[in-house]
């Protein structure tokens, strides 16, 4: 369940690192979950999440 957004269920991703010589190798690229309370529930949350419930004029408080 750890770095997951509970909202829109985005969770980490793979992705390739390159090198200066063009070699890929294998990494893994984490999104910004915070934990934050929205409307009275404490949820885990992306910062994409965030900036779209304020937005929308949902309360969130940290």
């Amino acid at each position: 369940m750890s770095r997951t957004c509970q909202v829109c269920g985005r969770g980490t991703r793979a992705s390739q690192s390159r090198s200066h010589s063009n070699i890929a190798t294998k990494r893994t690229q984490k999104i910004n979950v915070q934990n934050k309370n929205i409307n009275g529930e404490k949820v885990k949350v992306c910062a994409k999440c965030i900036k779209t419930a304020i937005k929308r004029g949902k309360e969130i408080s940290a």
